[in-house]
């Protein structure tokens, strides 16, 4: 979360601008799932991912806001071109290709300036080669899917700031990346060593159904890199294990009343409570908006699929999310257990 209050608010004001910022988050995840639920464009389900990563990351929008927006644009357009014309049949060049764009999310990620624009290229840059090999000419349609996904959360994202400004006297300063260049580089390196493998696995097995398990992986594997590693996995496996455990509940609510007033409601309902745990404990944050980023994905793919069985298929992504939980905490235990200091004499040339 990115208050940057360096200087005393007066309490009343600090609860006004607590508030504010619950009713933004509330008012913004809802618009997003109206919005993805009604229209339901290729990989719609991402907005309100988008939209509530938007709002706690950041305090209002900036020029570099929009900046990352059109580059992440250009690149997935550019990405989906490559793929429908270039190498996804040929692995020995298609996977060190991946290898590279994924060191290079990485590395941006590391930088919060440069983090939505991360987000969006290592999606890009997994779901639509295997989308590529699975289904010949679709990584177009998805790339402007997920594109126009970018947009439409930027623009909600601003609507609310219109709407709802933020009351903060600190505006928006973007944090310098804590770590050297040598240093973010090193955590890149083992970040894609923590990911590529199981990576690699689905693309030259073609494994049906593994695209959620693929980004869960891709995003949260940066997280898990670091000195602490095999905590942050096992702090990533309660949050998605919680998260996990509430979509089963929101999903079983939706069964018994499917109808899109009551999804967007509770939808609503979720954001309220998950947005006071957020802005109330900034040292906390990342836990409860873990646990809300995996309710999103997991209750918002199953909502947009056409699949003849939504049930089974719910329950496969739900173990798909703890599948990648185990993952993260035995690779990182690896990681952590072994001597790295060539790598490091490596990524310091």
């Amino acid at each position: 979360m990115s208050d940057n209050t360096s200087q005393a608010i007066d309490p009343e004001l600090e609860e006004a601008i607590f508030t504010r910022r619950v009713l933004r988050f509330t008012l913004g995840v809802g618009l997003a799932v109206a919005i993805a639920a009604i229209f339901a464009w290729q990989l719609a389900f991402i907005v309100p991912v988008f939209v509530a990563k938007f709002l706690v990351d950041r305090t209002e929008p900036t020029v570099q806001t929009v900046y990352e927006l059109l580059i992440s644009m250009v690149v997935t357009i550019a990405i989906a071109w490559i793929v429908s014309f270039g190498p996804v049949q040929y692995p020995m060049v298609l996977l060190p290709l991946l290898a590279v764009m994924m060191l290079w999310a990485y590395y941006l990620f590391s930088d919060p300036k440069w983090n939505f624009f991360a987000t969006m290229l290592i999606i890009s840059t997994l779901v639509l080669p295997y989308l590529g090999i699975l289904h010949p000419g679709a990584a177009i349609f998805v790339g402007v899917g997920l594109s126009f996904s970018g947009l439409v959360a930027v623009l909600i994202f601003a609507l609310l700031h219109i709407l709802l400004p933020d009351l903060s006297p600190n505006r928006e300063t973007h944090v310098a990346a804590g770590l050297t260049t040598d240093e973010r580089l090193y955590e890149s390196v083992r970040a894609l060593i923590i990911a590529f493998p199981v990576i690699t696995f689905f693309f030259l097995f073609e494994i049906t159904g593994a695209l959620l398990t693929m980004i869960f992986i891709a995003i949260l594997s940066l997280q898990s890199a670091g000195s602490k590693s095999v905590k942050v996995s096992l702090f990533l496996l309660i949050t998605n294990g919680i998260g996990g455990v509430l979509a089963i509940v929101f999903y079983n609510l939706l069964v018994i009343v499917p109808e899109l007033t009551f999804y967007v409601g509770l939808a609503m309902i979720c954001a309220l409570l998950f947005s006071q745990k957020i802005y109330a404990d900034p040292v906390k944050a990342p836990i409860f908006a873990g646990i809300f980023s995996a309710l999103l994905v997991v209750v918002g793919s199953t909502a947009s699929s056409t699949d003849a069985d939504v049930a089974t298929n719910f329950y496969i992504r739900i173990t798909q999310l703890f599948m990648v939980g185990v993952y993260m905490v035995v690779a990182s235990f690896y990681l952590e257990t072994r001597n790295w200091k060539f790598l490091q004499k490596r990524t310091a040339i």
